[in-house]
């Protein structure tokens, strides 16, 4: 029988994501049978409804069924309230179309479809660790173990589930994968149009530009500065062109489609303790508010570490582009969503830092083997809890997953 080892790379990393998606499968099935009764689903929901209906999969239900609203809805005080617009419209666009060729009801067609864009968003990540390490100066054996043990660490971290349930991070992750290795591998157009595929899947294209800037900063700094300058930049700057155009298309379309200038905005605000998007301010607040006066100085401890592991040795091997990733990312983060339970599901799209794991285990003197198990079983771990805490709802309320 062949080992395992000596299997194609693809068979691995589906191998890997398999036994992931099952084990993810499993827990929410039997956590499901605690599930008390809620508005998207009865107690005791099977697997497809659990993933297909609840929380935020819901909202993807309707933009696929229903579509948008064309006026924002506003409640008594004339304040916008929850609404579809706040959910960007490829996934379950997408969804609709296999429900319009297949027959299939969301509950089915929206978790299979997740779970299907999972797997491709694993063989692009591998890829992506493959291609982006190597060029970084990694042997090639070494970047295949590297991309491998990342691929384990992605697919078993703690909010994982939410690659089989009904959610746009499956088809955001695998989207993000394919931008930053057309961008690793110099296809500027094709990384142009993905990132505007991007920037219609998840509110975060306009981090992407980080990654963008480091890679010219890097192409540059490979090249004599003179007359090639330009030739070598201009493409770039076209591509941070389109990434900044995608980072506002969904406010412009929300904007243009109900009239109102600042529709997406107001909509987010919906969601807000403070009824207010602003910049920075929600961490500040909820700091203060779980802490009191070590709010603030917690608060900066967080962000010098999340400073230091950005700037960390296994990070920075990884190539520019995926730190640069990463930095930008975390600093989108920071200045635009309101902290809470979310920043779990949020994490899985920095996956940089899941690599820098898995270098700093497998290039460890002593035990590599060891300490790369230790954080996959930490990620099953955490999974359970999340899937226990915070996807099982207990009535009438709850923290969203």
């Amino acid at each position: 029988m062949t080992s395992p080892a000596r299997w194609p790379w693809w068979v691995q990393v589906l191998a890997v994501h398999a036994l992931a998606r099952l084990f993810s499968a499993v827990v929410l099935v039997v956590v499901a049978r605690s599930q008390a009764a809620t508005p998207w689903t009865p107690a005791g929901p099977g697997y497809l409804e659990y993933t297909g209906l609840m929380w935020d999969a819901s909202w993807y239900r309707q933009v696929a069924e229903v579509g948008y609203p064309s006026d924002l809805p506003t409640g008594a005080d004339g304040a916008v309230v929850q609404n579809a617009w706040a959910f960007l419209p490829l996934f379950p666009l997408l969804v609709r179309a296999i429900m319009a060729a297949t027959g299939a009801p969301w509950a089915v067609a929206g978790p299979l479809t997740a779970t299907v864009l999972g797997a491709l968003a694993m063989l692009v990540l591998h890829r992506l660790v493959v291609v982006a390490t190597e060029r970084a100066g990694r042997p090639p054996r070494d970047a295949r173990r590297l991309a491998l043990a990342t691929v384990g660490l992605v697919t078993t971290s703690a909010a994982a589930p939410v690659l089989q349930v009904a959610y746009s991070e499956s088809l955001a992750l695998l989207l993000l994968a394919a931008v930053l290795l057309c961008l690793v591998r110099e296809r500027y157009l094709a990384a142009s149009g993905l990132v505007l595929l991007l920037g219609l899947t998840r509110p975060v294209a306009l981090a992407v530009g980080a990654a963008v800037l480091a890679h010219l900063v890097a192409r540059l700094r490979t090249r004599a500065v003179d007359a090639r300058a330009w030739s070598v930049a201009a493409p770039v700057l076209g591509l941070g062109a389109v990434t900044a155009v995608s980072g506002v298309l969904w406010l412009a379309v929300a904007a243009a489609a109900t009239g109102v200038p600042d529709a997406y905005t107001r909509t987010q605000a919906a969601w807000r303790g403070t009824g207010q998007v602003v910049p920075v301010r929600p961490w500040l607040d909820v700091a203060q508010w779980l802490l009191g006066s070590w709010g603030l100085p917690v608060l900066a401890l967080l962000v010098a570490l999340a400073v230091a592991a950005v700037l960390s040795s296994p990070v920075r091997r990884l190539g520019p582009e995926l730190q640069g990733w990463a930095a930008g990312y975390l600093a989108y983060l920071l200045a635009v969503v309101e902290p809470g339970t979310s920043l779990v599901r949020f994490g899985l799209l920095a996956f940089p830092l899941a690599a820098g794991l898995a270098a700093w285990a497998l290039t460890s003197p002593r035990w590599p083997a060891a300490r790369l198990g230790a954080l996959l079983v930490i990620g099953l771990v955490t999974q359970v809890v999340w899937v226990a805490q915070l996807w099982r709802l207990v009535p009438p309320s709850g923290w969203p997953p």
